[in-house]
This record gives C-alpha cells, structure tokens and sequence, in this order.
C-alpha cells in the first residue's frame, strides 16, 4: 500500500470515528444484536450477506431514505466498509459515490410500489418481497398502511431479521407499534425451489387479491431458468388477478463482471415480459428522470454516459469499457 493510500485509509477511518456518535446508534452496541452480526458474517453465504450491504446504503444515504431500521439491519461492519468506500469518494471528487446506486434503486422501488398500490383503487391490496432480504418497508412506507406484506427469503434469513427487529424494537409492543404495514409475514423459502408459491399460500397468500410483486436485487443472481420460473410464475398471476411486477434488470455487460455471482440477464426486459404475458411494460435507467432522486449531480457521472448510448451499444467507443446498465422494470398484468 503505497503512502498516499494509508493517509486515505487513516483519513477515512478518522471519519468514521467522527460519524460514529450519530451514525452507530445504542441499539448496534447491544450485546444480542453484535452476537447475531457475528453470525451472520461467519454463517452467511455471500449472496445472503449482500442483504446487509443494502441495508448499510440505506442507512448511509439517510439524507435521501429514511429507514429506522437500516443501522441495526446492516450491522457495524458493512456500516464501516460501505463509509469508507463512500469517504474516499467524496475525497477523489468522485463522479459517482459509492451506494448511490442502491438508494437511487430504493427510491425507484419506494415510489413505483406507491403508485402501483394506488393503481389498486379501493381494492384491497397485497405485497410480496422475493428474497426480501434486509427490506423494512413494512416500517416505514406509509402507502402499506391498508396491505398485507409478505417477505420470501430464506428461513435463516428471516429469524435473525426478526431477531433484530426485537431487539431494535424493545418490546413486541413497540415492534407492533413501528410497524406501518396492515401486516408483515415472514415466509421461509428457497425461490430456486419449485415450492415457494405453495408456502406462500400456506402463509396467507391470496391468489386473487391485487398484487404487487418485489423483485429488487435479485433476479440476477438466479440461474436462467431459475428466473424464468419465477417471472412465467408471477405472470401467471396476471390471469387472477390485476398485478404489478417490479424488477431490477442486469444487461449482459453487467452479468458478465462476475460470471460466479451473476447468472441472469436480459438486455431487453420490455420484450421478455409481454412474451411471459404481461402488459404495460415501463423500463427506466439509473439517472432517467425517474430514476435520479437528485443523487446524481456530475453531468459527466457513468449512468448519463451510457444513458447517451444506444442500448446495443455493448462496449463503450471511448475507452472500451463495458456499457453495464441497470434496468428498474414496471411490468403489469390484469385477467381477460
């Protein structure tokens, strides 16, 4: 490590150390919440632990989120890791922060689950989180306050989720309290696995209640046919019922930075869908309109030089790099 990387190091972790009277709450410290952290770092798969990872840029990009939960769900580690990174950032003068991606993708997620619930009119209204990880939406997005959320994810997942909800919480009463949603049920379950839905239904899932469906930060981490099934799955659902689907998309380019952590893509979601069945099919980049939450202040950031390129456009003519694109895709469907 060179000189000028340690005094970025030393001035970042001098930062921390500042941040830290307002950015580690009481409830990190907690004995029970540090032990459940520490199981999570030595037990957690790698795709488990990005669940925290989400939760940490969602706490730290609290000027834009405001998620209460999102300390004690990301743990003091990726806390730190993720400041640092976003710390030598802001001292580079760089065009884009670490994270920024993560709270714009929130932000998209947040708005387009309001609007797609109000979509619901009058009609009573149900949401699912698939590999909900982290997400405490059901704490803190007001438009929940009439529907009934269910989190998928894997059942380890899920008790020390629960777990640390309590224990931010205090009391069952407190916790009961937080809660902004109608209800959160938590439903254990592999979605590479053909039972899912069945579990789901166990939980309390009604087939022909209007659905949104939450697919953030996952669909690319499943195998092709993996993925396949969950969309002709969830699509399936538009011949019941009137139902949103809400998904984040990698383009091949993305996929392909690490062919052992990402498996699925499509370059054209807006024709993949119809094709499952679904109608109405909306797709916006990081840095459209939609998708900018005025996060995004260089005019010169990645996201506006590829937004300026044709989506076939795979490798970028002025320095080769690969065109990586997120896609944020509002699909819907209704019955005949």
């Amino acid at each position: 490590m060179s000189e000028e990387e340690k005094q970025h190091q030393r001035q970042a972790e001098s930062a921390w150390q500042e941040d830290c009277s307002f950015m580690l709450s009481q409830r990190l410290r907690l004995e029970t919440v540090q032990s459940l952290h520490a199981t999570i770092a030595h037990e957690w798969s790698a795709l488990q632990r990005t669940a925290c990872q989400t939760a940490a840029a969602r706490a730290l990009w609290n000027h834009a989120i405001h998620d209460p939960m999102a300390d004690v769900l990301a743990g003091e580690s990726s806390l730190r890791i993720l400041h640092e990174k976003m710390t030598k950032d802001k001292m580079n003068n760089a065009r884009e922060v670490s994270g920024v991606i993560l709270a714009v993708r929130t932000l998209w997620f947040d708005a387009r689950i309001e609007a797609a619930i109000s979509s619901f009119g009058k009609q009573e209204a149900q949401v699912v989180l698939l590999g909900a990880g982290m997400d405490a939406r059901a704490y803190r997005l007001s438009c929940l306050k009439d529907c009934d959320v269910f989190e998928v994810d894997f059942p380890e997942l899920l008790q020390i989720k629960a777990r640390l909800i309590q224990e931010a919480m205090g009391s069952a009463e407190h916790q009961k309290r937080a809660m902004v949603a109608k209800s959160v049920t938590r439903v254990g379950a592999d979605i590479k696995e053909d039972d899912w839905l069945d579990k789901l239904k166990t939980c309390g899932f009604a087939p022909k209640m209007s659905t949104v469906w939450v697919l953030e930060g996952i669909l690319y981490y499943l195998h092709h046919h993996n993925a396949m099934q969950v969309l002709q799955t969830i699509a399936a659902n538009c011949l019941l019922t009137h139902t949103v689907l809400l998904a984040d998309f990698m383009n091949e380019s993305s996929a392909s930075l690490s062919n052992s952590t990402y498996h699925f893509y499509s370059d054209w979601p807006e024709q993949l869908l119809p094709a499952l069945g679904f109608l109405n099919v909306k797709l916006s980049q990081i840095g459209d309109p939609d998708a900018h939450f005025g996060l995004l202040h260089d005019s010169q950031n990645l996201f506006n030089k590829l937004r300026s390129l044709p989506r076939s456009v795979q490798t970028n003519p002025e320095d080769g790099s690969p065109c990586c694109r997120l896609y944020l895709v509002e699909a819907s469907g209704f019955p005949n």
